[in-house]
């Protein structure tokens, strides 16, 4: 019986590739972290412009909030650690916004915000985490990113959001999702070459 056709070797190498099916499927549903609120105390009649403003940034912070707690943001951050996921640490992101008016048939607003994490960022989390694990210093990158990512989308949605006031769309149930994405960065260098290539020189900063 040759190698090529050994069943025991053959079957191996099904289970081989039904394993990075698995895997690869189980990645797609797991690189999103979100987080969502819903309000359903009504504004004022005569509220301002700028109260139902501070009303929708509210329920934001607090789908922010949601999302930054949950399980999903370890599990995006444990990929750091795992072989050909996040490759030598490096991948890319977005974070975006979508508020909802429940009660107005006006459609989501959504915006969207890029990010990405380099193998510099992973390594100089080390100084404030004291760790070396990489998951636990992917997380408070991550972090960072989704704050940042979140006030960057909501910078670009609010004039949409005063549109939907000027509309009277959110006098209603409003909910406000918050998404974090993630997925591998393209790998161009070796890992010590790329750390070099990506971390900004002093003389830049």
């Amino acid at each position: 019986m040759s190698y090529r056709t050994n069943p025991d070797r053959i079957l191996d190498n099904i289970d081989r590739a039904r394993n990075r099916d698995a895997e690869s499927a189980r990645f797609q549903v797991d690189r999103q972290a979100l987080g969502r609120d819903l309000e359903t105390e009504m504004p004022d009649v005569d509220a301002t412009t700028s109260e139902r403003l501070k009303r929708i940034f509210a329920v934001l912070e607090k789908a922010y909030t949601k999302a930054a707690q949950r399980s999903e943001m370890g599990r995006l951050a444990a990929r750091f650690q795992a072989v050909g996921d996040i490759h030598h640490h490096h991948a890319r992101g977005d974070v975006s916004i979508s508020v909802q008016y429940l009660d107005h048939e006006r459609f989501d607003d959504v915006g969207v915000s890029p990010f990405e994490i380099r193998p510099y960022e992973v390594a100089d989390a080390k100084k404030e985490t004291k760790t070396s694990r990489a998951d636990v210093n992917a997380l408070r990158v991550l972090r960072k990113e989704l704050r940042g990512g979140v006030l960057a989308a909501y910078q670009k949605l609010e004039p949409r959001v005063r549109d939907a006031i000027r509309d009277r769309a959110d006098m209603g149930h409003i909910q406000v999702q918050v998404t974090v994405d993630l997925r591998p960065g393209e790998y161009l260098a070796p890992p010590s070459q790329k750390l070099l290539d990506d971390k900004p020189s002093e003389e830049s900063s």
